[in-house]
């Protein structure tokens, strides 16, 4: 029947009972699949961390720009991790940076999630915010 057609007989299931065989053109099937799944590669978009830099004494301003770009970025669907960055006498007061993390953890509160609570790397103390789907 496959030869009558012009087509290829393939097995689908060779360790059933009876053997389950179909009748079609094998290179035009294998096309189809590539297409399917260049597709599906072409959708899926891989999340990227952003990185947002501040100091424990920022103004006021310079936050809700800061704000801003971390809710951009979380829209986008990336993650983003908030370093704040100490200079010499302001690592005696830690308490600051953690105030300030805890302030956009609460602005972005409706559209993300604490991956990664405040830690101390070295002379940086960073949260990561993911996107909450």
């Amino acid at each position: 029947m496959a030869r009558e057609q012009a087509l290829d007989l393939i097995e689908v299931a060779p360790n059933a009972v009876p053997p389950v065989c179909r009748i079609m053109d094998y290179g035009k099937y294998k096309y189809e699949q590539a297409k399917r799944e260049r597709e599906a590669r072409k959708k899926h978009k891989q999340a990227d961390l952003r990185l947002i830099r501040v100091r424990p004494m920022i103004d006021d301003h310079d936050f809700e720009v800061k704000r801003k770009l971390v809710r951009k970025f979380l829209q986008e669907g990336d993650k983003v991790k908030v370093n704040v960055f100490f200079r010499s006498r302001e690592m005696s007061h830690p308490e600051f940076a953690q105030r300030l993390l805890d302030r956009f953890i609460q602005s972005a509160q409706d559209l993300s999630h604490v991956e990664k609570p405040a830690s101390m790397e070295g002379r940086m103390m960073s949260i990561i915010l993911a996107p909450s789907s």
